[in-house]
C-alpha cells in the first residue's frame, strides 16, 4: 500500500511540503528560504519555485529566533496629523521597504509618558530599532534603556544630549536666522515669533520651565541672531510660545495683534502654527501681506493653494525619514562608530507672503 504524501487540500503549505515539492532535505529548503548558508543555485531555485507553488508563507517568529531579526522598524512620531510628520513617516517606510523590513508605528502627541508606552510596545513587538521623535530633551532613560538593551535608537529631527544615538535633523537655528533675515531685508523691525516647545513656554532669558524640545528652541535662537545682528537687542517683545495641545496659535497671535505697537511681520515655526497665524489675522480685519507678512516652516500643500501664497523654509521631509532609516539600519547590522548627527540642508522658496511695511507702522 502506497502513502499519500501530498500536501491535504486546505492546510497552509510548511517548510517539509516546500522541500518534498522541491526535492531537496528541510534543512536546505530552510537555508534557500532564508537566505543563510550553503546552497547550490539550482536548489535555491527549485525551493523557491516549490514555495511559490505551494503558496507557502515562512514563519516569521520561527525565522526571527534562527537569525536574531525580525525585519521590523518602531517609528515613534511626535504628530501624525502634522504633515510634516506625514511627509517623514512616508520617507520611513518607503526606505523601509527597499531595505527589506516593515514598519510598526506609533503617535506620541508630543506626550513622554506615551512615548515610554509606545518604545515599551515596540520592544514586546521585537522590533530591530527604533527611530524616535523625542518629546523632551532630557526624559530619556527609556530610549537609553532600549539603546543598551541592544535596540538601536536614530533621533529624528531633534537631538537629547547626552543620549548616545544617532540624530537627523535640519539647521533650525540657521534656517530661522536666514528667514527672518529675509524679513528684515524687507524692511520688518517688529518681527514676532510663534511657536509651541513641548511641556512649557520658554521665559525671558530663554530657559525652559521644563523640557521642550530641541528644534523649537534652535528656531527661536535663530530667531534672536537675526534680530540683535540688526540691532534690535530687545528679541523678547514680540515672542510668544506655548504648549502643545494647551495653547492656540491663533490666541498667541492674537495677543501680538492687540499690542500698541503690533507686529508687522509674523514668523510662525511651523505649518500648523501658521494656520493659527493667518486666522487670527484675517479675524483682526488684517490682510496678508498688505498689513502683515507671514513666513513659515514646511511647505505644505495649503501654503502653495491659498491667495497670497505663502513664503517657506521647506525641509526635505521624505529625505529626513529615509536616511533616519539607513542609519539605523547600518546600527542594526553592527556598524560600531561613534554616534553621528546628520544636518541636511532646507530651503526658503519665496512666494507673495511678504512685503514692507506700510508707511507709518
Amino acid at each position: 500500500m502506497t502513502t499519500n504524501r501530498r500536501k491535504p487540500a486546505g492546510r497552509p503549505a510548511t517548510l517539509p511540503d516546500v522541500a518534498r515539492e522541491a526535492g531537496v532535505s528541510r534543512s536546505t529548503a530552510s537555508r534557500a528560504l532564508a537566505g543563510y548558508g550553503s546552497v547550490s543555485p539550482d536548489a535555491r531555485e527549485r525551493v523557491r519555485a516549490a514555495a511559490e507553488k505551494l503558496g507557502y508563507r515562512a514563519n516569521q517568529l520561527a525565522r526571527s529566533m534562527i537569525t536574531g531579526r525580525t525585519h521590523t522598524l518602531g517609528a515613534i512620531v511626535a504628530d501624525i496629523q502634522n504633515p510634516f510628520f506625514a511627509g517623514v513617516t512616508r520617507g520611513i517606510t518607503d526606505a523601509a521597504r527597499a531595505a527589506g523590513y516593515q514598519v510598526l508605528l506609533a503617535n506620541t502627541d508630543e506626550d513622554v509618558a506615551a512615548e515610554r508606552a509606545a518604545v515599551k510596545m515596540l520592544r514586546d513587538k521585537h522590533v530591530d530599532g527604533l527611530i524616535v521623535a523625542p518629546a523632551a530633551t532630557t526624559e530619556t532613560a527609556h530610549l537609553a534603556a532600549a539603546h543598551a538593551a541592544g535596540c538601536p535608537v536614530v533621533l529624528l529631527d531633534r537631538q537629547a544630549p547626552g543620549l548616545p544615538a544617532d540624530s537627523v535633523t535640519v539647521d533650525n537655528h540657521g534656517a530661522a536666522q536666514d528667514a527672518v533675515r529675509r524679513l528684515l531685508a524687507a524692511g520688518h523691525r517688529r518681527i514676532a515669533l510663534v511657536s509651541l516647545l513641548g511641556t512649557a513656554p520658554v521665559d525671558g532669558a530663554g530657559a525652559a520651565s521644563s523640557d521642550p524640545v530641541s528644534t523649537g528652541l534652535e528656531r527661536i535662537e535663530g530667531y534672536r541672531t537675526a534680530l540683535r545682528e540688526a540691532g534690535l537687542t530687545d528679541t523678547d517683545t514680540y515672542l510668544r510660545t506655548g504648549t502643545f495641545h494647551r495653547e492656540d496659535p491663533a490666541d498667541l497671535t492674537a495677543e501680538l495683534l492687540s499690542l500698541p505697537e503690533p507686529p508687522t511681520a509674523v514668523f510662525a515655526t511651523d505649518s500648523m502654527i501658521a494656520l493659527g497665524v493667518l486666522s487670527a489675522a484675517r479675524d483682526h480685519g488684517l490682510r496678508v501681506p498688505e498689513h502683515l507678512s507671514v513666513v513659515t516652516f514646511d511647505d505644505t500643500d495649503w501654503a502653495r493653494a491659498v491667495r497670497p501664497r505663502i513664503s517657506v523654509v521647506a525641509q526635505p521631509v521624505q529625505e529626513l525619514g529615509a536616511r533616519a532609516v539607513h542609519s539605523l539600519i547600518t546600527r542594526i547590522e553592527g556598524t560600531a562608530h561613534a554616534p553621528e548627527h546628520i544636518v541636511l540642508d532646507t530651503e526658503f522658496i519665496e512666494r507673495e507672503s511678504i512685503a514692507p511695511p506700510r508707511s507709518g507702522t
